[in-house]
Parts: structure tokens; C-alpha cells; sequence
């Protein structure tokens, strides 16, 4: 029986400049299930981030025939409402980081975890440790390599055990090692946490770690064969 924690049906996103349209999704269907890998791939300008950010309740359609997040009917949600799920269901990684500069590793987290309401029990640097960065709990992200950074968003994602984690381009600015490392900790925490992982990525081999690649292409999704 499917245990899908994600479906989307008819996913449609436009932006208009003018009197000119983009048809950036062309009616997008996925479903996922809940402990599933999932990579997305494709060229550059062919939507995934835009899926991603659809799929992550920060864009909403232009239109769509369902978009249901672990049992919440995110059409039919108010911005608040969408708020909820997106801080209490979904974890997120970026290629950027987006850690905030003026507070610690570990107060990163501890802020992560403050939004949704978690107590502050040692999660944090718990899971520091688990992504090997038990030493930098008090470093800024100033004083951190970029490799470690992004472990640090990692931790950040995981520490409330989310519904699903969302990863766009989570190695694009590491090098080859700590590409690595990284693709090592969403596999481990999958397999550890039976966590739901949606990544998109350019690379093959991130992508060979995954249960599942899409190919994504002019807004429109497709088993990669």
C-alpha cells in the first residue's frame, strides 16, 4: 500500500513580465514516499528551483490540481496555514547555506528549533556531533570552511526530525571532498531516520546516491531511463 508523504498533481507555476508569460512548470505530477531519495536533475532554467520552492509552500502555483504535504492540503491553506507546514513539517538545505552570520553553530540550531517549538534539550549540539562537527558548536559561520557550513545547515534541517528535506544544489559550492561528505550525511540520515529526502542537483554521482532520479526538462518531469 503507498505511504505517500508527498503528491502533486497538475503543478503549474507563470511569471509574467509584461504582456510576456513564462511557463516555468508545465503541469507537474510527482509522488513520493515517506523514507524515499528522490533526485531531480537537468539543465540550468528548466524549473527545478522553482518546483522545489512550490514544493517547499515559499511559491504558490498559478495553478494546480492537488499538492498534499504528510496529509496537509496545501491548496486550501492560508499563508499562515502554509507557514505552519513549511516550519513544522519541512526541512531545508541551499546551496548558499543561509545560516545567520552573527550567532554560533549551535544557535543556528537552537533557532531552528525555537520556531518550531521544540525544546532546547541538547538537540543541537547532538546533532553537531552526528554530522562531525562537535567541536565548532560555538563558531560562527565566519569561522567555518564552506564544506562545514553546510553541514551545519544540515544539522539545522534535521534536528527536529522533519516530514520531508528539501536539498537544492546542496554541493554546488563544495569541492569534490566535501561533496562527498555531505551526499554521506542526507544518505545516512535517510537510512538511520528513514528520512525523506527531495534533492536537486547537476551532479551524477550526488544524484547515483538517491532511490529515485527524475529528469527534469522545459518544466516538465520524466523517469531518467
Amino acid at each position: 500500500m503507498s505511504d505517500a508523504i508527498l503528491t502533486a498533481r497538475g503543478i503549474c507555476k507563470d511569471y509574467r513580465d509584461g504582456d510576456r508569460v513564462a511557463h516555468v512548470l508545465r503541469g507537474i505530477d510527482l509522488t513520493v514516499e515517506r523514507g524515499e531519495f528522490v533526485a531531480v536533475m537537468g539543465p540550468s532554467g528548466c524549473g527545478k528551483t522553482t518546483l522545489l520552492n512550490v514544493l517547499g509552500l515559499m511559491a504558490r502555483p498559478t495553478s494546480a490540481d492537488v499538492l498534499l504535504v504528510d496529509g496537509a492540503d496545501c491548496l486550501s491553506l492560508s499563508d499562515r496555514g502554509r507557514t505552519t507546514v513549511r516550519r513544522e513539517r519541512i526541512g531545508f538545505v541551499f546551496q548558499r547555506f543561509n545560516l545567520l552570520r552573527t550567532i554560533s553553530a549551535r544557535g543556528n540550531i537552537d533557532l531552528a528549533l525555537q520556531l518550531r517549538g521544540a525544546a532546547l534539550d541538547g538537540q543541537a549540539a547532538r546533532v553537531l556531533r552526528e554530522v562531525g562537527l562537535e567541536e565548532c558548536v560555538h563558531r560562527k559561520p565566519g569561522h567555518l570552511s564552506m564544506g562545514e557550513q553546510q553541514r551545519v545547515a544540515i544539522a539545522r534541517a534535521v534536528a527536529c526530525r522533519p516530514a520531508i528535506v528539501l536539498a537544492d544544489e546542496p554541493t554546488g559550492n563544495l569541492d569534490s571532498a566535501n561533496t562527498q561528505l555531505v551526499i554521506d550525511l542526507f544518505r545516512r540520515f535517510h537510512d538511520a531516520y528513514g528520512l525523506t529526502v527531495i534533492m536537486i542537483t547537476h551532479d551524477a554521482g550526488c544524484a547515483s546516491a538517491a532511490d529515485r532520479i527524475l529528469h527534469m526538462k522545459d518544466g516538465m518531469l520524466e523517469p531518467v531511463e
